[in-house]
């Protein structure tokens, strides 16, 4: 790992639900300013790894490393952010009043707000009430919180959903313009070509546990196969 800086990892990140394991000793680690893919199949737990590394629910046993210390839950906000899928804050109000809300309550980046305004087209919706937008839209203006918050990493979930081919490929640019920047994303994706097209490398997550992390070469050589990203998730999950 010459060379490379870990942002945090993560260590035996386990929780269940009654009978269901939906994480079982989750390990991995992030680098910083990459854009690192989680992808597995529905129902692997996804959405709960992030929930749980956010604090948002609380872990049955793992921790979040960082700066060779344990994070607790209450302190991980100052390290990422998370941005989930299918929701709409504060639907009453308008979406200009939402980015500078998020600017001023979390002090910001201030400093690129027209920019993240243009790169995801939010120019004619910053009028319209939250509530009122289609679901493509809502997702555009998710993506703008996550951006303008401080954090160096995102947790970002599903950040194509609801998005056509075009408005998939201006926001997979923008995403990436921004991991240049020094932005660590970290991205959980159910489409595999949007993933392979977008991602430096990846965490593979099945039934609760990773099977498998690395880039696509690195993954396919554990796979013991020569095809594309999709053939690695056929055969290691």
């Amino acid at each position: 790992m010459l060379g490379i800086s870990v942002l945090f990892q993560v260590n035996e990140l386990s929780k269940r639900f009654g009978p269901i394991q939906a994480l079982d000793g989750v390990s991995f680690h992030v680098r910083e300013g990459e854009i690192l893919g989680l992808i597995g199949p529905n129902g692997a737990g996804k959405s709960t790894l992030f929930e749980c590394m956010a604090g948002v629910l609380p872990a049955d046993r793992g921790t979040v490393m960082a700066h060779g210390r344990a994070i607790p839950p209450g302190e991980r906000h100052q390290l990422l952010y998370y941005v989930p899928d299918s929701i709409a804050p504060w639907p009453e109000q308008p979406v200009r009043w939402i980015l500078d809300f998020i600017i001023g309550f979390h002090r910001g980046r201030a400093s690129i707000r027209d920019q993240v305004i243009e790169e995801l087209d939010l120019g004619a919706l910053l009028d319209q009430h939250m509530g009122t937008l289609s679901k493509g839209q809502r997702k555009r203006v998710l993506l703008a919180i996550g951006l303008l918050t401080p954090q160096n990493a995102l947790l970002i979930d599903e950040p194509f959903d609801g998005l056509d081919l075009r408005q998939a490929r201006d926001i997979a640019a923008a995403l990436r313009s921004h991991a240049s920047s020094g932005r660590t994303l970290f991205l959980s994706i159910h489409q595999i070509s949007d993933a392979a097209r977008l991602c430096d490398r990846f965490v593979l997550l099945s039934s609760g546990r990773v099977c498998g992390e690395g880039t696509v070469n690195e993954l396919a050589a554990r796979a013991s196969v020569t095809g594309d990203l999709e053939e690695v998730f056929l055969v290691l999950t």
